[in-house]
């Protein structure tokens, strides 16, 4: 701790300049200093030892040491006992430009403290690529937290679940021969989580609490006591994380409230504080009893650092929702007895481009993918609402055990419905193969992965021929990650025909599939378009490589010569070289023979993916707002405004119709909306900006439950 003398006045001169330069050199004596954009009155004191303020004297000031400690069961920010009342808040499922619009509407309900993971493949989509801007700026966001006076609890991973693709894995690693042993003492597996951390850990340094900064704590893993059992694993991290961090921080494990669970995931004594999560409704006294149990005595304040205000939902399911009193009164249970809870979720968020994650249920095949909507039933809605009664209900239960008056509550941001946008047929996917960069397309006698091939998201084409027979043929693909389309094409009766859908295979359905009788001179053409629906985040099966898996095989036979060709899409990280979104955008002039042969063919019509281009004008700035596209009508695909990926939409199997856009994604004048739909179009070719959004969709229906 820095201390400063007192000046002293001498008749000597040359005492006198002594003296000054003596009290110059101590009173800017080097600690760590904060950065910039922090109170530079901080002072970096090691950790504080008493439950009262300790103040070091000065000629002028008397400098307050900064300290975020456990003791006698308590959590004590410098030297005050202090309640965690938090909330989680990924900054990746929300534009940068909203994240203190959202930050604020969090602390307006009563929360001190901010959660958040950080994924590691949104960081570095590809090996050696990092990722540090824009909606991956973590940096800026944690300036954002301690400009508005917002603690952080950090979630680094590596793994971190938390319905994001692969649990924050990048799906290169999957890849990777001999296959890595994620979430294990692997030693191939640690030296890349070594690399990662070494890039990571020092970037938020600086941001710990002691150093003048939000994060209060860290997380080591996410849960894994529902996972595994490797002490070593969770060794090894700890004393990577210590040699970023130093000692000063708080490290804590998060798990499921079982016995089971917490022998499993934490770390005996008192170098990492074990929390604890369980079922909203739950009783937590007992659960916060056991917790006790697996840390040391006297460092066990009660803590559930996954609250749930609602809930999670895949697609083919009924929107998950939570009830507002229900929630609030298991939240009161907690707080009243001095307890600390982080709200999973306070704001959800979206799942952008193709980041959503997925589950599995009895056996890996039982897939499971999220929606795009990460809404979660919180308390602040994915467009950031919070005029609504769960809002309403755990502010009154936090208000009541805060003892500073909350900030006041923001009104929703305006919706706008810019009306029906007529979409334009601009391409057929298979006519758009021609720009791909042939050096992307891989040749290989059998069917590769599409991580083995460089693709990590979206699509992959598998090409092939066979030798036609009279009678039917029989198509079995055994394993195919996550869904498959299947076409076929005989070049010989026509040079100008595209591919003829035949059928589609998924990880659910039969694994066999009828080609048709064709009369062809030719060999035919088998072309297999395979949709990564999101690799599973959570459970066993997180091993979970895309794309056709096993042997192809024809009448019994093993089907060989394969090519694998990338389709490429922007991501919410990555602008591939060659965009075929981009191109279809711009193609605005159509010649009359192009539109002549964009159209369907009789009973062709919701056969074949293709591009749809449309356009909406916003005459005023001032009518720029959030809205939401509605797909009602439409079949399966992406969507793309003005070069963002604002996610995936199946309207035909539900529950979610409409799409979120927020306002910072449009712009004054012209906006470009393009999709591509790999199944059936809208026979109208229209599309709605309504300024609401939907889940009743498909055969699902919105429904409250109980968790």
């Amino acid at each position: 701790m820095r201390k400063k003398m007192g000046r002293k006045s001498g008749t000597k001169t040359t005492l006198f300049f002594l003296l000054i330069s003596l009290i110059s050199f101590l009173a800017f004596a080097p600690v760590l200093a904060p950065l910039p954009s922090f109170s530079s009155h901080y002072s970096l004191s090691p950790r504080h030892r008493h439950h009262h303020h300790r103040k070091v004297v000065t000629s002028t000031v008397a400098v307050k040491p900064r300290s975020f400690e456990i003791d006698d069961d308590k959590f004590w920010k410098d030297g005050e006992f202090f309640r965690i009342i938090g909330g989680d808040l990924h900054y990746f499922r929300i534009l940068p430009q909203y994240w203190e619009d959202r930050l604020v509407r969090a602390k307006a309900l009563g929360l001190n403290t901010i959660q958040t993971y950080v994924p590691w493949n949104l960081h570095e989509p590809q090996p050696g690529k990092l990722v540090f801007e824009g909606i991956a700026d973590l940096v800026s966001f944690l300036k954002l937290c301690h400009k508005l006076d917002i603690l952080v609890m950090l979630r680094p991973g590596p793994y971190i679940c938390g319905e994001w693709d692969l649990g924050g894995f990048p799906a290169w690693l999957l890849a990777i021969e001999p296959p890595l042993k994620l979430r294990s003492s692997d030693p191939a597996y640690l030296r890349l989580v070594d690399n990662w951390w070494g890039i990571l850990l020092p970037k938020v340094a600086p941001f710990l609490y002691n150093n003048g900064g939000p994060i209060i704590m860290v997380q080591i893993e996410n849960e894994f006591g529902s996972y595994g059992d490797d002490k070593a694993y969770l060794h090894h991290l700890v004393k990577l994380a210590r040699g970023h961090l130093g000692d000063g921080i708080i490290l804590y494990t998060t798990d499921g409230g079982s016995r089971e669970n917490l022998e499993k995931g934490t770390i005996r004594g008192d170098a990492v504080f074990s929390t604890v999560d369980f079922t909203t409704g739950d009783d937590p006294w007992p659960i916060f009893k056991l917790q006790k149990e697996f840390n040391a005595p006297g460092k066990s304040p009660p803590l559930s650092s996954e609250f749930y205000t609602g809930w999670l939902t895949h697609w083919g399911e009924k929107n998950a929702k939570t009830g507002a009193d229900f929630t609030a009164s298991a939240l009161e249970k907690i707080l009243s007895q001095n307890g600390s809870a982080v709200l999973y979720m306070v704001h959800g968020g979206t799942n952008f481009g193709f980041y959503n994650g997925a589950n599995t249920g009895v056996d890996e095949s039982d897939y499971k993918p999220d929606i795009t909507s990460y809404d979660y039933d919180a308390p602040i809605s994915e467009s950031g609402d919070v005029e609504n009664a769960k809002f309403n209900a755990l502010r009154r239960v936090i208000e009541l055990h805060t003892a500073a008056s909350l900030p006041s509550v923001p009104s929703d941001n305006g919706k706008m419905g810019y009306g029906p946008i007529q979409l334009q047929k601009t391409a057929f996917l298979f006519d758009l193969l021609d720009n791909i960069n042939p050096a992307d397309v891989v040749e290989s006698e059998n069917p590769l992965s599409m991580e083995s091939v460089g693709q990590m998201f979206g699509f992959l084409l598998y090409v092939s021929e066979y030798t036609p027979k009279d009678d039917k043929s029989v198509l079995l693909i055994p394993k195919v990650h996550d869904r498959a389309q299947v076409f076929t094409l005989c070049h010989s009766e026509d040079n100008n025909r595209r591919p003829t859908h035949v059928g589609s295979i998924d990880r659910l359905s039969s694994k066999k599939l009828g080609l048709p009788n064709a009369k062809c001179a030719s060999n035919i053409s088998l072309f297999v378009l395979v949709e990564n629906q999101g690799h599973v985040n959570y459970g066993p099966y997180i091993f979970d490589k895309k794309g056709i898996l096993s042997s192809v095989f024809l009448d019994g036979s093993i089907l060989h010569g394969w090519k694998m060709i990338p389709i490429p899409f922007h991501n919410l990280n990555e602008v591939p070289k060659i965009n075929l979104i981009i191109e279809v955008a711009h193609s605005r002039f159509i010649t009359v023979s192009t539109q002549r042969e964009l159209k369907d063919k009789p009973g062709n019509v919701s056969e074949v993916p293709a591009f749809f281009t449309g356009h909406f004008f916003i005459e005023n700035a001032n009518q720029i707002h959030d809205t939401f596209i509605s797909f009602s009508g439409w079949g399966k695909g992406i969507a793309v405004v003005n070069d963002f990926n604002i996610g995936r939409y199946w309207p035909s199997f539900g529950p979610q119709c409409n799409l979120y856009v927020p306002a910072p994604i449009l712009r004054h004048g012209e906006n470009v909306l393009v999709i591509l739909e790999l199944e059936s179009p809208n026979p109208e070719l229209v599309i709605h900006s309504v300024d609401h959004p939907d889940f009743t969709c498909g055969s699902s229906k919105s429904s409250v439950h109980q968790l």
